[in-house]
């Protein structure tokens, strides 16, 4: 029997001992402990900042975690932290990869561990064939030789069962009152994970598990499916090692740090993987998956995919009380586990390039497939009026026509054939020919079809696009090719909506995990027009897979009806836009003479808007009336009438082709009024940014003294800056971002080969922070200024301090580059030059600073198809409202004008109802008066009074790592 000096000496080496190894056989209680190791490495924390083995810092030391009492000892009392996973599965789409990141870092920050689950649910059935993902292999002082023999240090072994009972006493009172400090350590620290505003201390999480860069480089296993084909099921096809021999082989459930993800925003496709799994279509898989989820402790399940990957997870979820039954029946679990993973909650983010979801109007991935059918028709457009040639394009959409239908907008198509809506007749092929051959008669020298993969006439006969070229050779004699465009759809790098959108969707995933109970149904993430919305999953599938039925019955009307109103008003834009029937003019005693001026800086989608306001005139017997070079080109007779064909390529162009500037009509409110008598005018569409609605604000304070002013006007916002009040979107920012995002991808470049550089990047944007904020977030930058928040001494020390700490984490050599997004009018003082200058100083040997500055850039280039898209959406409905309020020839004085309300009133009664401003607000599409505009806006500072973006901010740098650090 030991002695009783020898037990005192076991409880006290218990307690401070981390090397103390207890329950070991005699053979191996000599063991090697390095001598080199860092105590900060040894005592490695878990992500609430809870040390790992507190309650038994000897790690076989075994104490009783239930009493004789049954009651439950400390030990067992401890709060279970959550553990939220991630997947990909279907087909890949790009935004995954932001989606991922967005979910591992803000689980992190609300103080949860944080896993991937790679090649999708077969990665979940199969599980791991290794060992659970550990922490980083500890640093060694530098002293430390690689060939030096480690030093051995004995060890003692005893038993807790074998200590008299009042040392048993003893240990377990020494373990209640280390496990009361520690309980006390973490109310202090703890991120309650049921508060949004939340941010766990980064310095309290790993940082890195190792895998991150082994991910990001695909150095994962062969194509699962494939393997079987050929008999290879144990070849392995890539099984890299980094240079710590670490190896993703037989690992498929992996946690990950807040580092392991860095780099992922700009990347395409999946890199967790996504693979097709027969096997979790049945419920054996299922109760593996399940399995493997307890294995892991992980109950907040995020899945990015389409429609069949979310209705599998709502089925895993339907199953899980069975499983768990299951599981404990054949023994693989135990009561307390069951217990503890009653409940899983699942949500959804919806990850298809073909838009096929409902319930949301945008799917991550959608935008960026759309930029790249753009940018190839954008080529073939070129060559084909080259030639005068006809082309055939085909495009991704199985049961969803969006790509076709976006792309036929935004690129000015002649025909579009899409499944839920096809052509009119049974013969469309001679309304197809008659359409095109119209367009030829009025002298466009180019013909774009484009094709839906899924498009079928209206008795469901599939519509190919060979079919479509010989028909077009054969009766109409044109130079016809076909394009496939295929793949080239889904890869490259994701758009600038395509990183916000998953960020903003994956934060909220988050949060509805965290906030989900066994009685709220599982969530899918959508958006509506601007709002991120959480909707019941599996009311969003039933309603998807009611598209493909009704496509199946025929009825057409009812699958148009599952589509968003933004769908429905694109249909009829595009019709619109390539019609050229005199059946559609309204009478000749309603047709109107309609004003448009571009007014302000230039702004991408300007030209796609002007464009769809003049087809819209010619499709209805309407004169489009060119204001050119804004107000001063009215005052000097520069107007013109404008032609359908003369518009017809103006939705790639940039800039404005009516000339626009800053001049506003007090400069000669008379003159202007003489310019809108001579002229006729019955209605004016403006378009531009803060000038544009100052320019109406003007024009419609003065109707009483100018009679001429009473005529229905529309603003239609575009702008670079997104400044205009009340409306959540202005023309041109979206081509902005992605001006920005293309420009900060090449400067994070430098920036990341040079290792410790931070570059300063100086946008545009006014004494807006609009660009700033999005953009910051669009490219993972770790810290922002914006004018709305201004720069101060005390904020830039605590930048400095957040980028020291920062770089002194980063392991040697592979630091990351780092941007800071700074608005051109966050600070007179403290500029781009002056700010990069005290980073650089501030940096010494850790970092190094340098600046960007990108002025112009962010006005120019070919329109996003964003822009182009929303122009037409957006000038369709203007032109309706001008229809709708105007009477023609308002300008002379017999004539009565209508109000608001549809009513006639004689001259000088008009409604304030006829001056109004049209903005995305939320999730609607509103009409502003002035009045209720002029509320929201700070005229000094030129911009609205509440900014809806303005909380971005803020998690642009929680997931740039700033508010975690800045919170240790």
């Amino acid at each position: 029997m030991l002695s009783s000096k020898t037990i005192d000496s076991v409880v006290q080496d218990t307690i401070s001992n981390p090397n103390y190894v207890v329950d070991q056989p005699q053979s191996q209680a000599m063991s090697p402990v390095p001598q080199d190791r860092d105590q900060e490495d040894i005592q490695t924390k878990d992500l609430e900042g809870i040390p790992e083995g507190l309650l038994d810092k000897a790690e076989g030391i075994t104490v009783p975690t239930v009493r004789e009492d049954g009651t439950k000892s400390p030990a067992a009392r401890n709060k279970r932290q959550k553990n939220v996973a991630v997947l990909t599965s279907g087909g890949d789409s790009a935004g995954m990869n932001a989606a991922v990141r967005a979910v591992v870092r803000q689980s992190i920050a609300r103080g949860c561990q944080a896993y991937i689950i790679r090649e999708g649910w077969e990665g979940l059935v199969r599980g791991n064939a290794t060992d659970p993902t550990p922490f980083t292999t500890p640093r060694r002082t530098p002293s430390a030789s690689a060939n030096q023999s480690p030093v051995l240090q004995p060890t003692k072994s005893v038993s807790f069962s074998s200590l008299p009972p009042s040392k048993q006493m003893e240990l377990e009172k020494a373990t209640h009152e280390l496990n009361a400090q520690a309980e006390e350590d973490l109310e202090k620290n703890r991120v309650h994970f049921t508060d949004p505003a939340g941010v766990a201390p980064l310095s309290n999480a790993p940082l890195s598990f190792g895998f991150g860069e082994l991910l990001k480089d695909g150095a994962g296993e062969g194509d699962i499916e494939e393997m079987q084909a050929h008999g290879l099921q144990s070849m392995v096809i890539a099984d890299e090692e980094d240079e710590k021999g670490k190896s993703l082989k037989g690992r498929y459930i992996v946690r990950v740090g807040w580092d392991d993800v860095r780099g992922w925003l700009g990347e395409g496709g999946t890199l967790i993987g996504s693979s097709r799994c027969p096997s979790f279509r049945e419920r054996s898989g299922r109760l593996q998956a399940a399995h493997n989820l307890i294995k892991y402790g992980i109950d907040c399940l995020a899945v990015c995919g389409g429609d069949g990957s979310l209705t599998g997870a709502d089925k895993l979820r339907g199953e899980w009380p069975s499983l768990m039954d299951e599981l404990l029946a054949t023994g693989k679990i135990d009561e307390e586990q069951r217990e503890t993973y009653r409940h899983l909650n699942i949500v959804g983010l919806v990850g298809s390039i073909d838009n096929d979801m409902s319930m949301t109007d945008l799917t991550i991935g959608a935008p960026t497939a759309l930029h790249r059918i753009c940018e190839s028709i954008d080529s073939i457009a070129s060559t084909a009026s080259s030639h005068s040639r006809a082309f055939v394009i085909e495009v991704m959409g199985r049961h969803c026509g969006w790509l076709a239908l976006l792309a036929g907008v935004a690129m000015g198509a002649d025909f579009i054939f899409i499944p839920e809506s096809p052509p009119e007749t049974d013969d469309w092929e001679t309304e197809m020919c008659n359409l095109l051959q119209s367009h030829r008669k009025v002298g466009k020298r180019k013909s774009i079809v484009i094709v839906a993969e899924g498009a079928l006439d209206r008795n469901l006969k599939p519509i190919k696009p060979d079919y479509v070229k010989d028909i077009l050779v054969d009766r109409l004699g044109l130079d016809t090719r076909v394009t496939t465009l295929g793949h080239t759809q889904r890869g490259g790098r994701p758009c600038a909506y395509d990183r916000i959108l998953p960020t903003l969707q994956g934060v909220q995933a988050v949060q509805a995990l965290l906030e989900a109970t066994p009685e709220t149904p599982s969530y899918m993430i959508g958006t509506r027009e601007n709002k991120i919305i959480k909707v019941p999953l599996l009311e969003a599938v039933a309603e998807t897979q009611a598209v493909a039925k009704a496509i199946e019955n025929r009825d057409f009307a009812t699958a148009m009806s599952h589509r968003d109103s933004e769908f429905r008003e694109m249909l009829q834009a595009f019709q619109i836009s390539s019609s050229l029937a005199i059946n559609e003019e309204a009478p000749k005693d309603k047709r109107l003479r309609i004003g448009i001026v571009h007014v302000g800086a230039p702004a991408g989608g300007m030209n796609a808007a002007t464009r769809q306001a003049v087809r819209f005139c010619h499709n209805r017997g309407h004169t489009p009336v060119a204001i050119y070079n804004g107000f001063e080109g009215l005052l000097d007779d520069n107007v013109a009438e404008l032609s359908w064909l003369r518009v017809d390529t103006w939705t790639t162009r940039g800039g404005s082709e009516l000339g626009t500037n800053r001049t506003l009509p007090s400069i000669d409110l008379g003159s202007v009024a003489a310019g809108f008598q001579r002229h006729a005018l019955d209605g004016l569409l403006v378009i531009g940014g803060f000038e544009a609605f100052h320019s109406l604000m003007i024009l419609e304070q003065n109707r009483a003294n100018y009679p001429s002013f009473q005529i229905p006007m529309v603003h239609l916002p575009a702008t670079i800056s997104n400044n205009v009040p009340m409306t959540d979107f202005s023309l041109g920012s979206d081509t902005s971002l992605n001006a920005l995002v293309d420009a900060c991808d090449a400067i994070r470049q430098s920036a990341s080969a040079s290792r410790n550089r931070v570059f300063v990047v100086e946008t545009q944007g006014g004494m807006s922070g609009y660009l700033a904020t999005m953009g910051a977030l669009a490219v993972g930058a770790v810290l922002v200024y914006t004018p709305e928040d201004g720069i101060s001494l005390k904020l830039l020390q605590e930048d400095v301090e957040f980028l020291t700490k920062r770089y002194s984490l980063d392991a040697k050599g592979k630091s990351e580059g780092r941007l800071v997004i700074k608005s051109e009018k966050s600070s007179s003082i403290y500029t781009t030059e002056v700010l990069t200058k005290i980073f650089k100083e501030e940096g010494k040997e850790l970092f190094d600073a340098r600046s960007a500055s990108l002025g112009h850039t962010m006005q120019g280039g070919t329109p996003s198809p964003m822009d182009r898209t929303r122009a037409a959406r957006l000038a369709l409905r203007c032109m309706q409202f001008l229809e709708q309020h105007a009477v023609p020839n308002s300008q002379t004085s017999s004539v009565t004008h209508r109000g608001g309300s549809g009513a006639k009133h004689k001259k000088p009664s008009y409604s304030t109802e006829t001056a109004t401003m049209i903005a995305i607000r939320g999730s609607k599409i509103v009409y502003a008066t002035m009045e209720e505009v002029l509320k929201h806006t700070d005229m000094k500072l030129r911009r609205g009074k509440d900014e809806w973006w303005s909380d971005i901010k803020r998690l642009a740098e929680i997931m740039g790592g700033r508010q975690g650090l800045i919170s240790s």
